[in-house]
């Protein structure tokens, strides 16, 4: 069996930034998934917004480092949700759990949206390492 999902895409709100009992770090991105297909003799952007959880380290550097609007490359595995909704109607969704997070250069700027080249925060050591790999708990 193989699940592996790569998407680039633009998040759509700030990172949320939570623990779980054990105390593991846990994000949950939005991110908009822009594409271009042809129907008839016309182009259309169709656009998907999915959801990304993501664990760990990256977790916390992903809410320290991204907001909305930023670009993000997510390698992860698609997973399904299920659950019975109070109306007894049985409900699903399909999300993204995160395995790697590339942070993207915003147009006209660095991967953090400075024009200027000035340091996030205002200081050298702040910048994050341009990769993260952090393999989700379970």
């Amino acid at each position: 069996m193989f699940n592996k999902i790569i998407l680039v895409g633009n998040l759509t709100r700030d990172p949320e930034l939570r623990y779980t009992p054990q105390g593991l770090p846990v994000s949950n991105l939005s991110l908009a998934v822009k594409s271009r297909v042809k129907q008839g003799e016309e182009w259309k952007d169709e656009v998907l917004f999915i959801d990304v959880s993501v664990f760990g380290k990256t977790a916390e550097n992903c809410c320290e480092y991204l907001s909305k609007g930023a670009g993000a490359l997510v390698e992860g595995r698609l997973r399904e949700r299920k659950w019975d909704a109070p109306d007894g109607q049985k409900k699903s969704k399909c999300d993204v759990v995160a395995q790697n997070v590339k942070f993207l250069p915003k147009r006209g700027g660095d991967a953090y949206g400075r024009r200027d080249g000035s340091q996030a925060g205002g200081g050298g050591d702040s910048m994050p390492p341009d990769d993260f790999t952090d393999l989700e708990p379970f």
